[in-house]
């Protein structure tokens, strides 16, 4: 499963967690809409979770393989943690800490 589909079924499985996320919360709208953004845009090869570069990448060092994947999921994971804090705090009707979190997620996403 490529890391395009694997986000798509992260994104489609939280959102399916149950009711608790179904209950309006004060960033409920945006983040249901990012969500959906992140669908649509599931079979695109340069969409998905970003990482900032690595210190052997900018001093000119070839990833490998075993190294590009261990980015992807360590970016996959970070996405979702910031995804998560993002409704857990949109539950709590935080709305400046589910705003900021959102951000994140949405800095951390390559959509397009």
């Amino acid at each position: 499963m490529n890391r395009r589909a694997t986000a798509a079924f992260v994104v489609s499985a939280t959102l399916g967690l149950g009711v608790a996320w179904a209950h309006a919360g004060p960033c409920s709208n945006a983040i249901a809409q990012f969500e959906q953004a992140v669908r649509q845009d599931a079979n695109n090869p340069n969409a998905g979770p970003l990482a900032p570069q690595s210190i052997g990448a900018q001093l000119g060092h070839q990833p490998t393989p075993s190294s590009v994947k261990r980015a992807e999921k360590r970016a996959q994971t970070a996405f979702e943690a910031a995804l998560a804090r993002a409704k857990r705090l949109d539950a709590q009707g935080n709305r400046a800490g589910c705003t900021r979190a959102l951000a994140r997620a949405e800095q951390m996403y390559n959509l397009h």
